[in-house]
């Protein structure tokens, strides 16, 4: 009897040195895969910082910026958006920029009070497009004849052309194309009617390369 409690003894004792290390080599295990799991997260932060780098330098190259950032553009262009209600829009073949920039019934000089947007859209682009082609799309109210509206809103767009040229825009990258009374923002609205201004207007279009990359840019913006 007192051999039998013995061996209970020594097996009690046995089992739970066993349980013990089991425990500890649970504990072990838990923390090899913590440390494994940690190590992996580390990993993949690093590569996530290293892909968003790499985007950012690919943004900068396809949008044409040589100074700057990916960033601050942002910021910029949603200034453009916010201060003067500009509407920024990316195509395949570069970026759309319908500025509040209108004109008086049958003239083409640019206003005043539109010098700011233009200052503003003149060192956006002096920033981070540096060398890219800009196109002044001019346009007009239906008032008159087709021919006449062409060269009226013709020379509106050479307006805009010498204004952001003086502000330091290189004019030789510089288009204009005239487009008469087409695309009208208030269809029939000429003279003093309402909303006939919003069809006396210039909208800038800045060429980059086709990629999907460079629509990112503006994508909050388009809302």
């Amino acid at each position: 009897m007192r051999f039998h409690s013995r061996t209970m003894l020594a097996c009690a004792g046995t089992a739970a040195l066993l349980s013990a290390c089991a425990t500890t080599g649970s504990v072990k295990r838990a923390r090899e895969e913590a440390a494994q799991a940690a190590a992996q997260n580390q990993q993949a932060l690093a590569s996530e910082r290293s892909e968003r780098m790499a985007t950012d330098s690919s943004l900068r190259n396809d949008l044409g910026m040589v100074k700057g950032d990916v960033q601050a553009l942002r910021t910029e262009l949603q200034s453009l958006r916010t201060e003067f209600g500009a509407k920024i829009t990316a195509m395949e073949d570069g970026l759309k920029f319908a500025m509040p920039v209108n004109f008086a019934f049958n003239d083409a000089t640019v206003r005043t009070e539109d010098a700011a947007a233009l200052d503003r859209f003149a060192n956006v682009v002096s920033k981070h497009y540096n060398g890219a082609k800009v196109t002044v799309e001019g346009f007009a109210d239906p008032a008159g004849s087709n021919r006449y509206n062409a060269s009226l809103s013709q020379r509106r767009a050479e307006a805009v052309k010498a204004y952001v040229s003086s502000k330091g825009l290189d004019a030789s990258l510089i288009n204009t194309v005239g487009y008469g009374e087409s695309r009208q923002v208030t269809k029939g609205a000429w003279g003093d009617q309402p909303g006939a201004e919003l069809n006396r207007r210039v909208v800038f279009v800045i060429e980059s390369p086709a990629n999907a990359d460079a629509n990112k840019v503006t994508a909050s913006l388009e809302q």
